[in-house]
């Protein structure tokens, strides 16, 4: 008896379908050039064979850091062609930031861009990764991509991928200053896409991308789904608002995902008010909520809103607020998607009801696999009922709507980019002028949350913002380094020790 086999809902599968079925639509426009699913999906098939040919076979972890380019999303699909796993890099980290990704993940190959190569050369002693290739310009000591694929032979056929193989590894930053490596499997990319398009479908022209494909925002809340769709992304190296403002009207764009600091650059900006933006449904939005004169100022162009809550975790949606409801219901992130739940419970693990706070829980086949290499970490957030416990407080309304409130692991939110307290006051300690040092986020009305350093000095020591952010600049980030620098003589603490940033928070608001 013949039995039916599981559709193959690979990354790599499903963009090779998908330019079976529309082989001359543009897919992907790159700085005035163009790709039709056709050519992408040939560019697919011969990167997949050079990987072959460097030994990439299932489960191998595969490396990319660079500005947005057509290449991350081609090396992506390969290895979904061939079950490797991808591992995109945050392009603002640090080299021992990158170097400890890039060991965890266990790199047999790394791609970079030319702003990323002369800061993966200065690691390259401490790395075990063993081929580098530069994706655009050459680099001594680096392979060139673009020639390896030139004369290459395209790979024809591919083994099964199951939903329950890993995707990708997206790194986020870990409370205790380490970051863990979420493994996305090739089911989580899917329903993520499944939950979407059965929620607001707003890609239908096209879609333009600016955020950070290294992002699950970037990546998987319009861009992977648009390709997936058979529609076409403008894709951006990266965010400058008058060049986003006129790709919106020049290609007639339907949505972007953006945060919200994009969003309020982008209406501050001269061509705002004469650009036609009669062609956009919606707007997709994520990282932090929307501020309401942010709301009337889109809406007074015609455009809204959709917000949403989600972690890499989860990726990411795990509720949606429907444009249509944007006004309605104002500082929600909105209610879960079809086939994801969301419920909140207190410290006992006890689900709460309507109006009361607790931790928000999230449940789906969108929920990751788990951290690469942290059995501890993940049975820390998955409990045996399958719940991811994501760390952020909120309630649900009557009507199911999710409302956060404030975040379990005191997590910053500057820019879209999370920055996570333990790691910045881990390096600060070590300055010689610092006693105690908290890191608090503060409203700021440009990057929705500010990083703060409040201190207690050393006896007879001098601190300025300046040389604070000096010190820790070869370490950290710059989104992570402070901003504002505030001196109090001793830090609130609880019975236990633990410093009350909520008390700080309210000190300096006073």
């Amino acid at each position: 008896m013949h039995m039916a086999k599981s559709p193959d809902i690979g990354l790599g599968q499903t963009i090779l379908k998908r330019a079976e079925m529309s082989p001359l639509e543009r897919a992907i426009t790159f700085e005035g050039h163009s790709l039709t699913y056709d050519q992408l999906s040939l560019r697919v098939r011969k990167i997949s064979a050079v990987l072959k040919d460097m030994d990439i076979n299932k489960g191998d972890r595969v490396g990319y850091i660079g500005l947005n380019h057509p290449s991350f999303l081609e090396v992506l699909y390969a290895c979904g062609c061939l079950g490797a796993i991808f591992v995109p890099i945050n392009f603002r980290l640090t080299g021992s930031e990158i170097r400890f990704i890039a060991n965890d993940a266990g790199l047999k190959v790394m791609f970079a861009d030319q702003t990323m190569t002369s800061l993966v050369d200065d690691e390259r002693s401490n790395l075990q990764c063993g081929r580098y290739l530069s994706v655009e310009s050459k680099a001594s000591n680096w392979e060139f991509f673009p020639e390896l694929i030139d004369n290459k032979d395209p790979l024809e056929h591919f083994g099964q991928i199951s939903a329950d193989d890993i995707a990708l590894i997206m790194y986020t930053s870990g409370t205790t200053g380490l970051p863990k490596g979420a493994m996305l499997t090739h089911g989580n990319l899917f329903w993520n896409a499944v939950n979407v398009a059965f929620s607001e479908n707003n890609m239908q022209t096209a879609t333009l991308t600016c955020a950070p494909l290294f992002h699950i925002g970037g990546l998987n809340v319009t861009t992977l789904i648009s390709l997936a769709c058979g529609i076409e992304v403008i894709l951006h190296r990266n965010f400058e608002p008058g060049q986003v403002l006129k790709d919106l009207e020049k290609y007639r764009v339907s949505t972007m995902f953006g945060a919200p600091t994009m969003f309020l650059l982008m209406s501050q900006h001269e061509n705002f008010a004469t650009t036609d933006l009669s062609h956009i449904l919606s707007v997709t939005v994520g990282g932090a909520p929307v501020p309401v004169p942010l709301i009337e100022t889109y809406g007074a162009r015609g455009i809204s809103f959709c917000q949403g809550y989600g972690l890499t975790e989860t990726a990411p949606y795990a509720s949606i607020l429907a444009s249509h409801l944007a006004s309605e219901k104002i500082g929600s992130a909105g209610r879960s998607p079809l086939y994801t739940d969301i419920c909140i419970v207190d410290s006992e693990n006890k689900p709460l009801s309507a109006g009361e706070r607790g931790e928000v829980c999230i449940r789906g086949p969108n929920v990751m696999k788990g951290y690469w290499n942290r059995p501890e970490a993940t049975a820390e957030v998955i409990d045996e009922n399958g719940w991811f416990h994501s760390g952020d407080i909120g309630y649900l309304d009557e009507d199911g709507f999710l409302y956060l409130c404030d975040r379990l692991k005191d997590m910053i939110i500057s820019g879209g980019e999370n920055v996570y307290p333990a790691e910045v006051e881990n390096i600060l300690y070590a300055h010689e002028a610092i006693f105690e040092v908290a890191i608090i986020g503060q409203p700021d009305p440009k990057w929705g949350e500010a990083v703060v350093a409040v201190v207690v000095l050393q006896p007879d020591a001098d601190l300025q913002l300046e040389g604070l952010r000096n010190f820790a600049s070869s370490q950290l980030a710059r989104f992570k380094l402070p901003t504002r620098l505030y001196f109090v003589d001793v830090l609130p603490r609880n019975p236990a020790g633990k410093v009350q940033k909520f008390v700080l928070r309210k000190q300096l608001v006073q």
